[in-house]
């Protein structure tokens, strides 16, 4: 059991990238970086069956973003 925010944060950016079809990938930008990267995200039209989400963000101590994308399945 984690004991801190950060304990629990450090675990589970140690998970696999690729979990029961989902595949996530971390980014760690500047903040006009990562807002670019988001938007990017957000708009991607569904590809070969596969939905691209923001999975999680968080802002690290130096000023940095890291967000996690998460790819799955699209729904029909």
């Amino acid at each position: 059991m984690a004991r801190k925010p950060t304990d629990l944060a450090e675990r589970m950016s140690n998970r696999d990238a690729l979990v029961d079809g989902i595949m996530r990938e971390t980014f760690t930008l500047p903040v006009e970086a990562a807002r670019v990267k988001a938007r990017e995200i957000i708009s991607q039209a569904p590809r070969g069956g596969q939905l691209t989400i923001v999975e999680r963000w968080r802002q690290l101590p130096d000023g940095q973003i890291e967000l996690t994308m998460r790819r799955m399945q699209a729904s029909d």
